[in-house]
């Protein structure tokens, strides 16, 4: 049997290009601390599911991100800095989606051997949302966009879903896309 174009080109990965174990990693970092047990993340059997009751055409879509403000004098905050937890929030923010906002991913733990944070929409794709909004992909952003912590704790993250949830209702929005860094 002939092989397709595709088929001919078709490769194996070299042996080390394997996904990266974040959830042992962090696993790990834990116990290493000292805490008496392996982190955990809420996992659930059933997961409550509501479908989007307006077309995403016409949906009012609200941007939710990890990233920090940028707070000059804490240390680097650029692509490329280290881990700066000096850089980290704690509260639930917003901002108005008509500015550019001047957002750093500094303050979270990212692999930064193999990427970077020289492209800010992989972290806060407010142009890129922008731009589906212009195509009628979405019907429109919220006029905020929204930042959440990354406290890695259950108890302060249900506060701060309640406190994002409030804010995403005030905005009218039927949809949120969040983009974790």
């Amino acid at each position: 049997m002939a092989m397709t174009v595709p088929e001919a080109k078709a490769a194996f990965a070299a042996e080390d290009d394997v996904p990266i174990p974040y959830m042992q990693r962090t696993r790990d970092y834990y116990m290493a601390l000292g805490y008496p047990n392996p982190y955990r993340w809420a996992h659930f059997v059933e997961v409550p599911f509501t479908p989007l009751g307006t077309p995403l055409s016409r949906a009012r879509v609200a941007l939710v991100t990890t990233a920090a403000p940028f707070q000059p004098g804490v240390g680097d905050q650029g692509p490329g800095a280290p881990y700066n937890a000096a850089a980290k929030f704690y509260k639930v923010y917003s901002g108005p989606v008509d500015s550019a906002p001047d957002l750093r991913i500094s303050h979270v733990g990212y692999d930064r051997k193999h990427t970077s944070a020289e492209d800010a929409n992989t972290y806060f794709p407010l142009a890129r949302m922008k731009e589906a909004a212009a195509a009628g992909r979405i019907g429109a952003l919220t006029p905020r966009f929204h930042g959440v912590p990354t406290n890695r704790s259950h108890r302060e993250t249900e506060g701060d879903v309640v406190e994002l949830l409030r804010r995403c209702r005030e905005d009218g929005a039927d949809a949120a896309v969040l983009v974790p860094s």
